[in-house]
């Protein structure tokens, strides 16, 4: 559970059921060599969910003749844990809300005049929608490959759901709005959603990297923007952190969350999975989910109390400390610690 990363350059999109079996099972052919529980343990990222996990988790069985915990994101019925699908999206938003709470509880996702700029449209992307709309905030915006869907009074539950089963057929957001009856919905094909919701009070990236930039970010603070916090890894730009950082040092209430620490609560349910996995049993929904609540709470008070210590700013009252500079000294510090203790340094 290092991470690292790794992947391959076959792209699913079109492919039938068989194509992608047999690439998951030549994949983990030579894969296999380097994984173990007690090795190194990997878990689906984009274009891998719990079909392409399923694929990779038999062929490795079959190859090692042996049913261990060695992939995270299964199957309930083989090892897999509650919450897995929805970690990185839930934990996202446990996160932001103590983000939230300490720097703008007047735009608290309990209200449904909050509104929330979410981009992208796969697993990390429909899970922080739910929750979003669980609590009662608006969502505006998804986002794909292809362009973007602002639906005007918000999407609904049963619109994330719809369009996460079509997601599941490799379906576009394009086709799905032209399904839509009424004008709920306006799709712009070839644009990220940032420059078209007038008012954001809080922007997620979902999709992938370097999917906010620079003038994109200037645009966000003109909507009002107060939390940004990545759901995708390196969601925004070195561009789109500058503007967002000295917007917060020069006081305007913005607050931005790398996603190193915001969206780690996928990673943190597959280290309850693989201690599920390890002693041979399985937690219940609200089990897991308390434990994740508290996984995000603490790596929030982390990042906070190292921003706040050791960012190098001299910050006057009312400026926010940097949760960029707090996640990234909290986890150097976590690793050398470790590493000095071990030996590798003295």
């Amino acid at each position: 559970m290092g991470g690292g990363k790794g992947g391959s350059d076959f792209d699913p999109k079109g492919k039938s059921d068989s194509e992608i079996r047999r690439f998951c099972a030549a994949f983990m052919g030579e894969l296999f060599r380097h994984i173990g529980e007690d090795t190194d343990v990997p878990a689906g990222d984009i274009g891998t969910g719990v079909r392409e996990i399923g694929f990779l988790f038999g062929a490795y069985k079959k190859l090692k003749n042996e049913f261990v915990g060695m992939l995270t994101g299964k199957g309930l019925d083989w090892g897999g844990s509650f919450i897995r699908p929805e970690a990185t999206g839930y934990g996202l938003v446990y996160f932001v809300d103590h983000m939230i709470a300490k720097s703008c509880p007047d735009f608290s996702l309990k209200l449904s005049t909050t509104i929330v700029a979410i981009s992208g449209s796969g697993n990390v992307s429909q899970f922080t929608a739910l929750k979003v709309i669980e609590l009662g905030a608006t969502v505006k915006s998804l986002s794909d490959s292809k362009g973007s869907l602002i639906a005007s009074e918000g999407f609904t539950k049963h619109d994330i759901l719809s369009i996460g089963q079509l997601k599941l057929k490799g379906g576009t957001l394009e086709s799905w709005a032209g399904e839509q009856t009424g004008n709920r919905f306006t799709y712009y094909a070839g644009k990220r959603p940032w420059t078209l919701i007038p008012v954001v009070h809080h922007a997620l990236p979902g999709a992938t990297q370097n999917e906010v930039s620079g003038e994109e970010a200037e645009a966000l603070i003109a909507a009002g923007v107060r939390v940004i916090a990545e759901g995708s890894n390196m969601g925004c730009t070195e561009e789109a952190i500058k503007v967002f950082e000295d917007a917060r040092r020069a006081g305007k209430g913005v607050w931005y969350a790398p996603g190193k620490a915001a969206n780690c609560g996928g990673v943190a349910v597959s280290g309850l999975e693989m201690a599920q996995n390890s002693q041979r049993l399985a937690w219940t929904t609200e089990e897991v989910d308390t434990k994740l609540k508290n996984i995000m709470a603490e790596a929030y008070v982390q990042c906070l109390n190292a921003g706040s210590k050791w960012s190098g700013e001299t910050l006057p009252d009312g400026v926010l400390p940097s949760l960029l500079a707090g996640a990234n000294v909290a986890g150097f510090i976590k690793v050398a610690d470790a590493m000095r203790e071990q030996g590798d340094w003295w």
